[in-house]
């Protein structure tokens, strides 16, 4: 294996390779490709995201954010449809993020809730053919936080343009990476194929109600970055294989939230203030070392929190940070309690779950 291949490679896998390893020097060398590669990662976000904050306005940070994150995942994985076919899920995915975010804010909260789980669980359900691969989490952190950041006028026009900037970078990288894949795969073969039988139809189903629910609860009763309540249940939610016991997350995910809230809180208080925009880059260099889910709570926080302190102070952000997640898991686990009870009396899920396991 050469340097450049060694980049390619998830932290898991670094770390198991480094498990292995029998000497000090090759040990060495994948340390230092994890490194380099957290370092690149961040550098290119740096740069990717504030080129296009600085073309379309600061306030479509957020889409340029989501872009950024499709297209590190679209390098390696593909939406398992002819080339055609994925291409207009692309698109079909970025004219649901521009539009509903926005949409949902001027309407009742029954329509909300029905607009809400109708558009996440499309873009579940076309992007998301093997949960394992992590598109569930990927789209569905896309979905809650431009919901957390809607545009009006205006800006929302730059943000469409914005999004069809993205589309084509996205579409080239699909293309080179992914254009002699299931080509012979099309997508009403998906749609003839669905049933609540598959387990991961199950799954996105579970989601879609589980995030809908929680995003128009927390727009309704005004939760202040209500969409940090959103990030916390579809985060328990989208574990996969499906399971009714989301336990392990939710305190997984408290763990985590407030370890990182508390290292930031001290952090934030000690150094410098000319030193404190660089806490985000420090939280995105930590997460490329992370492979335990409650490391990766706790550094996501560290970037979170610098964005909010501007606004709420650092105590108020933390303590929002905080409550936001404690709402957010417990939403999360009534939701998968309440599911597993409804679709119990009418599937049998415990076959199929044992054998997503094994595949898993």
């Amino acid at each position: 294996m050469n340097f450049y291949q060694a980049l390619q490679m998830d932290p898991s896998v670094l770390k198991r390779k480094i498990a292995q390893c029998n000497t000090t020097k090759e040990k060495r060398f994948y340390w230092v490709a994890m490194a380099l590669r957290s370092v690149l990662i961040v550098a290119f976000a740096v740069l990717f995201i504030s080129t296009l904050s600085h073309f379309f306005g600061q306030e479509n940070t957020p889409l340029a954010v989501a872009l950024f994150c499709f297209l590190l995942g679209i390098r390696f994985v593909n939406f398992e449809y002819c080339m055609k076919d994925s291409l207009i899920t692309l698109a079909i995915t970025l004219f649901i993020l521009v539009l509903v975010p926005s949409i949902v804010t001027m309407i009742p909260a029954f329509a909300a809730l029905l607009l809400h789980f109708v558009s996440f669980f499309l873009i579940i359900f076309i992007t998301s053919q093997r949960p394992e691969l992590g598109n569930g989490r990927l789209y569905s952190f896309a979905y809650v936080y431009l919901s957390g950041n809607p545009v009006y006028g205006a800006v929302l026009e730059k943000r469409a343009m914005l999004a069809l900037v993205g589309y084509m970078i996205c579409a080239i990288v699909l293309y080179r990476k992914h254009r002699q894949m299931h080509t012979k795969v099309r997508f009403h073969h998906v749609i003839l194929h669905f049933n609540l039988h598959n387990i991961v139809h199950l799954w996105q189903l579970r989601m879609a109600i589980g995030v809908s629910l929680v995003l128009t609860a927390g727009q309704f009763f005004g939760v202040e970055r209500f969409m940090w309540m959103g990030f916390a249940c579809a985060s328990l939610l989208s574990e996969y294989p499906y399971s009714e016991n989301v336990s392990g997350r939710f305190s997984q995910r408290i763990i985590g939230v407030f370890a990182g809230s508390g290292i930031f809180f001290v952090i934030f208080s000690i150094i410098p203030e000319s030193f404190h925009s660089i806490l985000g880059v420090l939280g995105g260099l930590c997460l490329g070392f992370c492979t335990d889910y409650r490391y990766k709570a706790a550094c996501n926080c560290i970037g979170a929190l610098m964005l909010a302190t501007s606004i709420y102070g650092v105590q108020g952000a933390v303590v929002l940070r905080i409550v936001d997640t404690i709402l957010g898991v417990i939403f999360g686990v009534i939701v998968a309690f309440l599911f597993h009870k409804w679709i119990g009396v009418k599937f049998d899920t415990t076959k199929q779950t044992s054998q997503a396991n094994e595949e898993a």
